[in-house]
């Protein structure tokens, strides 16, 4: 799809669009044309975006609240067709971090974290895909809907003293699957993405940036989000794409390792043993189901073999 241009007259809301990711990626939707509803809890941080948005000659409101609550869920939708006429993207991005060893973690630290990214992502989701069935039922035909969700690498890796963040995350590809198959009739098209962007919530983990060029700014990001909620998405759902610096991998689905059969159609605890015994054989043990292939991939295939790799 050629021209800056591409999401003119689209209506974008972004959550978490006070800083960070979601203002990155709220300042390039609106650079693309699209006007913006931003979300984030009230502070000058919002406004000071929304501000940034109609000097460069945008269109942008705010709807602050905490996007957990169905309430916001609501006002959010209202917003944008109160302001706008209408909603075609949702860009989910709030968070918190309350990182914690989970023989250590407090109720509080598991349920603060889970109930922003998760609840936050159903919360806005819920009342975006009953409004566009609602818009396709009176059309008589799909609709331009668009949802990019963030998740993030955590859940591939089972980071260790994330336990909430990582269990949030994982939610919400699976909310983001769910998503996808059952509207998908309505014209709906979700995705999630894992980004690698130093932000005020992961700058201790990421470090100070470079005197430099930062690869791992928001910014950088940004253009995956703008190209998923363009015309282009409508061949794209369903997806979980890890992005940073100039790398964009497309996860492929979990396999079967392997698979076993009882010799006599039911199994026993020692045909298990058995079977299984031979298989784990790590002392101690190997956490199995995890993806640390994703780490080195800005050194190796989306690096220096990248036109190897593309042929």
């Amino acid at each position: 799809m050629g021209g800056e241009l591409l999401l003119c007259g689209r209506v974008a809301a972004v959550t978490g669009a006070g800083n960070g990711l979601g203002a990155a990626e709220a300042l390039a939707l609106a650079a693309a044309g699209a006007r913006l509803v931003l979300n984030d809890l009230p502070g000058d941080a919002l406004d000071a975006v929304a501000d940034r948005i109609r000097a460069a000659g945008g269109e942008a409101v705010v709807c602050p609240g905490d996007v957990a609550e169905f309430s916001t869920g609501q006002a959010l939708l209202d917003r944008a067709v109160t302001a706008f006429g209408g909603l075609d993207i949702l860009v989910n991005n709030a968070g918190v971090l309350r990182d914690r060893m989970i023989f250590s973690m407090s109720e509080q630290e598991w349920d603060a974290v889970v109930r922003v990214h998760l609840r936050g992502h159903f919360v806005t989701t819920r009342f975006a895909t009953a409004y566009w069935r609602e818009r396709g039922k009176a059309t008589g035909g799909p609709v331009y809907a668009r949802i990019v969700n963030t998740s993030s690498e955590a859940f591939l890796l089972g980071s260790a003293g994330q336990p909430n963040y990582a269990a949030a995350k994982g939610g919400i590809v699976a909310l983001t699957l769910a998503t996808a198959r059952g509207c998908a009739r309505y014209g709906v098209r979700a995705n999630a993405i894992c980004p690698r962007a130093r932000t005020a919530m992961t700058g201790e983990l990421m470090g100070p940036a470079p005197d430099g060029p930062d690869p791992l700014s928001p910014a950088r990001v940004a253009p995956l989000v703008t190209y998923l909620a363009g015309p282009a998405g409508a061949r794209v759902t369903g997806e979980v794409f890890v992005v940073h610096g100039d790398v964009v991998a497309l996860l492929g689905p979990p396999t079967v390792r392997a698979a076993f059969h009882a010799a006599g159609g039911e199994w026993s605890v020692s045909e298990l043993d058995a079977t299984l015994g031979p298989v784990f054989t790590d002392d101690p043990p190997r956490p199995g189901f995890v993806c640390e292939e994703t780490l080195p991939l800005a050194d190796t295939t989306f690096g220096e073999d990248r036109e190897r790799t593309a042929r």
